[in-house]
C-alpha cells in the first residue's frame, strides 16, 4: 500500500480491482434464475457502494485498521497512534504515518 519517493512525498497507492467484481457480479446475474437474483442484484449494489469510495476514505479505513489490529483505540494523530501504526506496516516511514493519521482523523468513520 505504500511506497518510497521523495523524502518528504507521501506515496501511498491504493489498489482498486473492483472493476473486475463488478463485471464478474454482472455476469452472474445476468445468467442467473429468479432464485438467485435476490442475493446478486444485493451483492452487486454493496459492491457498486464500495467501488465508489473515496481514495481519502479508503486510506482512513486503512489507517484505523491497523490501528485496531495493535489494540489502539485513540486518537490516531497521537504519539501512541503513529508508533502502533508504523510496526503495523514495516517500512512505512514517519512522515507518510503521519500524513496518514492526519488524514484519517478528518474523515469520519463510516456506518
Amino acid at each position: 500500500m505504500f511506497g518510497s519517493g521523495k523524502k518528504n512525498e507521501l506515496n501511498v497507492l491504493i489498489l482498486r480491482d473492483a472493476d473486475v467484481i463488478l463485471w464478474s457480479l454482472r455476469q452472474a446475474l445476468a445468467q442467473a434464475d429468479e432464485t438467485e437474483r435476490p442475493g446478486l442484484e444485493w451483492a452487486l449494489d454493496l459492491a457498486e457502494q464500495a467501488a465508489a469510495a473515496h481514495d481519502d476514505d479508503l486510506r482512513a479505513r486503512w489507517v484505523r485498521e491497523r490501528l485496531a489490529a495493535a489494540g489502539y483505540e485513540g486518537d490516531p494523530q497521537s504519539a501512541t497512534a503513529i508508533k502502533a501504526l508504523r510496526q503495523e506496516a514495516p517500512g512505512l516511514s514517519l512522515l507518510s504515518a503521519v500524513q496518514l493519521a492526519k488524514a484519517a482523523a478528518e474523515q469520519r468513520p463510516a456506518g
